[in-house]
């Protein structure tokens, strides 16, 4: 795989000065483990160089020196009233989060495809303005958009490849929903390819996966860079990791912008300020009962030791942290991971005071949709839809660096992609 630069989509100035692990602690006048358990809850930013050493913003931690605990950040639906000359084709579009985000950034989506009758409803009840098909995109050919299209993006699923690892490139990727996205990049020919996906795909069979995705893009035109970004440091209201693959076409001297992750959070006290009423699913009552004694930001832990042993069965004897069970979420805190049911067992999100999962639109707030943003089908289905979808916001910033990718802007500092594909900080002030 080939080497080239990629840049952050904000210059980095003097005020960004880092400094490492036992610098911020002493700044702080706190222990090193202390600032690793902030920055394991995700509420500081930290930089990770290659070697795994972290590095902390001067700024940040000034901030949190001066008596400022809460770094968080008013919640808002981010848009720009500019509109861009560029146009989008999302595949597995969804309830429609990362189109919205990109539609705020100033994009604007020729085509969306969305095999899900309830996330189709969804789209076309919002935007009955968009181009919506409802069929599985092995059945689309997208020959027509070609040349005509800027962008072709989408979250396809993560599916394990029969032949991951062999070399075959785009013979190594058919059978998988990866291989009708790099299809209708290889039939539309965009200036870029935007890929999304979890975490576990950088390591998904030691990694062969995903480098067998990126060999398939740069067989059919694309030179490719990635990075995960964590939303709750992207004006998300929840610590949500999400993996972004950009290809740029090889034929432009296009440099690949990312979001640099900003120096707040916004916590669930933030996001859920005059939230509206909505449907919510409910607990059985002797889970109620249980739940109602674990504490705001606890887990089953904070248990006495029988209830422990009544709601954990027999995962109470089983090795692991199980810090999802009997989880109440914290206010000051971003949410956890949304899953799509707000009360799986294994990655429970109560909710902070009151004993109930979170509510249809609390859990709309937390991806960062907008409130006249509705949902359609039954309530199971409705918590799906927001569960899986791209956080609003997320999305936002990633549409402006697409944007900013396009119109080739420089920035100050440069961000090399080596051959893993790992971005890292070159040239820092420190």
């Amino acid at each position: 795989m080939q080497k080239f630069i990629a840049r952050e989509n904000s210059p980095w100035s003097q005020q960004n000065k880092l400094v490492d692990l036992y610098t911020a602690a002493k700044i702080l006048n706190l222990s090193p483990a202390h600032i690793r358990r902030w920055e394991k809850k995700g509420l500081l930013l930290t930089i990770r160089e290659k070697t795994g050493n972290r590095l902390f913003r001067l700024k940040d931690l000034e901030s949190l020196r001066s008596g400022n605990k809460s770094t968080s950040a008013t919640f808002q639906i981010l848009r720009t009233d500019e509109r861009s000359q560029y146009t989008v084709i999302e595949l597995f579009s969804g309830s429609g989060g990362m189109a919205l985000g990109f539609e705020n950034a100033g994009l604007t989506t020729q085509l969306l495809v969305e095999i899900d009758k309830d996330c189709v409803s969804t789209l076309r009840h919002n935007r009955p303005d968009w181009n919506v098909i409802h069929n599985d995109i092995r059945d689309v050919a997208f020959t027509d958009y070609s040349g005509t299209v800027d962008i072709v993006a989408g979250g396809f699923p993560c599916q394990a490849f029969s032949y991951a690892g062999h070399s075959r490139g785009f013979e190594d990727t058919r059978g998988t929903l990866f291989f009708s996205f790099a299809r209708c990049v290889q039939e539309v020919k965009p200036k870029l390819a935007l890929a999304e996906n979890v975490r576990g795909l950088l390591r998904h069979d030691s990694g062969r996966t995903l480098e067998t995705m990126i060999q398939v893009l740069e067989d059919i035109g694309y030179k490719v860079a990635y990075k995960l970004l964590r939303s709750q440091f992207l004006d998300v209201p929840q610590k949500r990791e999400r993996l972004i693959i950009i290809g740029v076409r090889q034929d432009l001297d296009l440099d690949i912008l990312f979001p640099q992750e900003q120096n707040h959070i916004i916590s669930l006290r933030e996001a859920f300020k005059n939230c509206p009423n909505s449907p919510c699913a409910q607990y059985p009552k002797r889970k109620r009962e249980i739940l109602s004694c674990v504490p705001e930001g606890g887990y089953w832990k904070d248990l006495p030791l029988d209830l422990q042993k009544e709601y954990m069965k027999g995962s109470f004897h089983l090795s692991g942290g199980k810090t999802g069970m009997a989880r109440r979420l914290s206010w000051d805190e971003p949410s956890l991971t949304l899953t799509c049911s707000p009360a799986q067992k294994q990655t429970e999100r109560c909710h902070p005071s009151e004993t109930r999962p979170l509510s249809i639109r609390e859990y709309a707030r937390i991806q960062s949709f907008p409130d006249e943003w509705g949902f359609l089908g039954s309530v199971a289905s409705q918590y799906k839809q927001i569960g899986n979808a791209v956080p609003v916001n997320l999305a936002y910033h990633v549409g402006k660096c697409l944007i900013d990718t396009l119109d080739n802007r420089g920035q100050e500092f440069t961000l090399e992609t080596n051959t893993a594909g790992i971005v890292q900080q070159l040239s820092l002030p420190l």
